[in-house]
């Protein structure tokens, strides 16, 4: 989706003339037969980079002029092509230009039905993807596109049951696209044929490295031609070679531009750790148009959940000192850069990425790097089998390369076991003042301990886990060479084998000054294993702080608004601390046998926080009341120098320095809603609340009591439920009176919307509720 106010993007302007470059000039109007001067430009990126090698300068800079380029195969650009050469690629002065993985087409349309018309464009094409006039349409689907949709646009429970496929006359080649079952990312699969009883027959489901069934509601086909039902929608019969389209309404087909992705990669910066391919700097070039990779999507990241495709628009795998500056990356089907194996000082500065299928930022190294690596969940390398050295194998992964100041949001449009930057088997990755927003998972992942040394500072992370469950703004995972599933099998290795835990996350990796917000998980989440964090200066302000067992976790002065600390299944000797943080209410521990090293001198704001974390004998010198922010409901959670959240040792950090920095960048970043502190006051009387789409308020008078058939004036009243919100599809009606939650009773709405705070993570509830004065009990949906 690129619009016109998007390309004004901050270009260093080309040098001056200096006998030491060579200069390399391309045009749409040119011709590669020229010399490639700013009079006699070449035509294509391929014909510049071919006079690379040869150039007599230092340093070589190729200039696109305006317009749109698209290659008919991926660029590569290698030690053998750059000969020793620095090399720019670069959008000439002020002017726009689009490096596209997609090429036009040229139907000749006819009628079809009343409303659909059909080209013949060719047989034994493959097209994954279709723009009319730079937009990008549907394939034909089941449900069909609905921008306004929660997951995938639009999905069904009926989506391929026996009674629709019946329908379907030939669906091969068609897919089907599913949530995880627990919510856990997602799987995608291609139709190969249907059975006799009109049961489908699917290849895929690799996407995942947590296999499971489908969601039961959340999926939906596409590329069905039946189910061309919908103006915008196309299917293109490979066998026939006819293109069917819906045009939307008032669209003039025989004027209209269509094109069809063809590309995976756009440019691949390819050398290896002996020959690596370095100095290479491309500068503020729009990428789009390239295929969905979501079939690719197979290798598997060790024991995380992810599996991964290596390629994107731009790939870069053996190469050093490459910075890629000032582009935009829209409407991808895949990922945008990624940084796959041996890569060092590779920096990605001032980007912005929008609306793409996969990840914006990846750094990935090698498996072979890892000693005693496992790839499936359950997998486990036997002690007197393990490699015992720490730290990695080989240099066949990223080290010291940077994510800067780029802005990225609405990702994942098909994949969504995605994030906004993404670290796994990497060393010394610094991502810093980026803002990520509108994701279906995480803002930022860590999927391995492997090998640390990760500094991730004044990110503005918010509107994240969209689509799925279990995670985070932040989220990582270290099922390293130590981990196991069971507690106790961790327990007694690292008892015998102490230093078993920081074998693969060698150095410590930092979360500090950032700004997370997770509707429906946690502000961070470190899960399975991450061990080795110190985790400071952060405002947490929606879901909290989590952390699953690992070791050595150091958590201090950060603050978490309206949630707490979330404390899972710790380990014996964990040497664990959470001290001088601010926290709203309870604690909400799952399994914590032993409290680390240390949990104290923390400052609790709700009244009963403080006294329910010292009857497990933590926090003995904490203390709780009004932390006094200067002005909480605008974003300012610095303290008044009166706090006593200063005696247990807080200290005030940077409030305003949360992402983006660029001026361009900054002017069009969104920004996270801030509510403020929600106290536990019942509030005034008569005050009413949005929740879930529908409108709530405090059991007040005695005759609500009364036409509710309540017993007391405790609990949460319905006054109205709009259609289709998440109140209605979970069963809420007008004049209902919710009692309990989990099992806990609500006297008000304060209280009931702090108790379900602590649990948004799950995606739902059980609540007890008073319909029609009789007791009912029900699943509440969170998302």
């Amino acid at each position: 989706m690129i619009k016109k106010t998007f390309l004004v993007i901050i270009l260093l302007q080309p040098f001056l003339f200096c006998s030491a470059q060579k200069k390399i000039y391309i045009a749409i109007n040119g011709n590669d037969n020229n010399t490639g001067t700013v009079l006699k430009p070449l035509k294509t990126l391929h014909a510049g980079l071919a006079k690379v090698a040869t150039a007599n300068e230092n340093k070589v800079n190729i200039y696109l002029r305006a317009g749109k380029y698209a290659p008919s195969e991926t660029i590569e650009i290698t030690p053998a092509l750059l000969n020793n050469h620095p090399l720019e690629i670069a959008a000439y002065t002020n002017e726009t230009v689009v490096i596209s993985g997609a090429k036009k087409i040229t139907p000749q349309w006819k009628p079809y039905t009343k409303e659909m018309v059909q080209a013949s464009i060719g047989r034994g094409l493959t097209i994954d993807r279709l723009f009319c006039n730079g937009k990008l349409l549907p394939m034909a689907r089941y449900p069909n596109f609905d921008s306004a949709a929660h997951f995938f646009n639009g999905t069904a429970a009926d989506a391929i049951s026996p009674q629709r496929v019946k329908g379907w006359a030939q669906p091969k080649d068609g897919y089907v696209h599913a949530l995880h079952q627990a919510e856990w990312g997602d799987f995608h699969y291609r139709i190969t044929g249907k059975t006799e009883k009109d049961s489908l027959l699917l290849e895929g489901g690799w996407q995942n490295n947590r296999p499971a069934p489908m969601h039961r509601e959340h999926r939906f086909v596409e590329n069905i031609f039946e189910e061309l039902d919908a103006p915008g929608e196309w299917f293109y019969n490979e066998g026939l070679g006819i293109l069917y389209f819906y045009p939307i309404k008032g669209m003039d087909v025989k004027t209209a531009l269509f094109e069809i992705s063809v590309l995976n990669d756009i440019i691949r910066i390819k050398g290896s750790e002996q020959l690596p391919a370095e100095n290479v700097t491309i500068k503020g070039i729009i990428f789009t148009g390239t295929n969905r990779t979501f079939m690719l999507t197979k290798e598997p990241l060790l024991r995380s959940d992810w599996t991964i495709y290596r390629g994107g628009a731009l790939l870069t795998e053996g190469a050093k000192n490459i910075n890629i500056s000032n582009c935009i990356f829209a409407d991808l089907g895949g990922h945008a850069v990624f940084v796959s194996k041996y890569n060092r000082k590779v920096s990605i500065a001032h980007n912005y990425i929008h609306h793409i299928g996969g990840n914006p930022i990846a750094f990935v190294g090698d498996t072979a790097a890892v000693r005693s690596p496992a790839f499936r969940y359950e997998d486990f390398v036997a002690i007197n089998k393990m490699d015992m050295v720490p730290g990695p194998k080989t240099n066949n992964y990223p080290a010291a390369c940077t994510a800067y100041d780029n802005l990225v949001h609405t990702i994942g449009t098909i994949e969504k076991q995605v994030a906004g930057v993404q670290i796994s088997m990497a060393m010394d990755i610094t991502v810093s003042r980026n803002t990520i927003y509108d994701v279906p998972r995480s803002g930022i992942n860590i999927g391995d301990g492997c090998w640390g040394g990760h500094m991730v500072e004044f990110n503005d992370v918010f509107n994240t886990v969209l689509e799925t469950g279990d995670h985070g703004a932040f989220n990582s995972w270290g099922r390293d060479r130590y981990w196991l599933p069971g507690i106790n099998d961790v327990n007694a290795l690292v008892e015998k084998y102490p230093d078993l835990p920081l074998l693969d996350v060698i150095k410590p990796i930092t979360l500090r000054n950032n700004r997370f917000f997770c509707e429906h998980g946690w502000d961070i989440d470190l899960d399975d294993g991450s061990s080795n964090y110190r985790i400071y200066n952060n405002l947490c302000l929606n879901g909290g702080l989590k952390l699953r067992e690992g070791y050595y976790r150091t958590v201090e002065n950060n603050i978490l608004v309206n949630n707490t600390f979330h404390p899972h299944v710790w380990y014996a000797k964990s040497m664990d601390v959470f001290a001088h943080n601010i926290v709203t209410t309870d604690y909400a521990p799952i399994r914590v046998p032993v409290w680390g090293k240390q949990v104290d001198s923390n400052f609790f704001i709700q009244k009963t926080a403080l006294a329910s974390a010292q009857k497990n004998k933590t926090d003995l010198h904490s203390l709780q009341g009004d932390p006094e922010f200067v002005q909480d409901a605008t974003g300012n959670f610095n303290v008044k120098p009166s706090s006593k959240a200063l005696i247990i040792g807080f200290k005030n950090f940077p409030i305003n320095e949360f992402g983006v920095v660029s001026p361009f960048l900054r002017k069009i970043a969104l920004k996270p809603a801030i509510t403020g502190i929600r106290t536990l006051e019942p509030g005034r009387k008569g005050t009413t609340t949005e929740w879930l789409g529908a409108v709530i308020k405090n059991v007040e008078t005695l005759g609500e009591q009364s036409a509710s058939g309540l017993p007391d004036k405790e609990g949460v009243l319905i006054v109205k439920v709009n259609p289709g919100s998440l109140a209605e599809k979970s069963g809420l009606e007008a004049g209902d009176v919710i009692r309990m939650i989990n099992g806990k009773q609500v006297a008000n709405v304060a209280e009931m919307l702090n108790s379900l705070q602590t649990i948004m993570w799950q995606g739902g509830a059980q609540a007890n509720i008073l319909h029609n004065q009789q007791s009912k009990d029900l699943r509440v949906r969170l998302k």
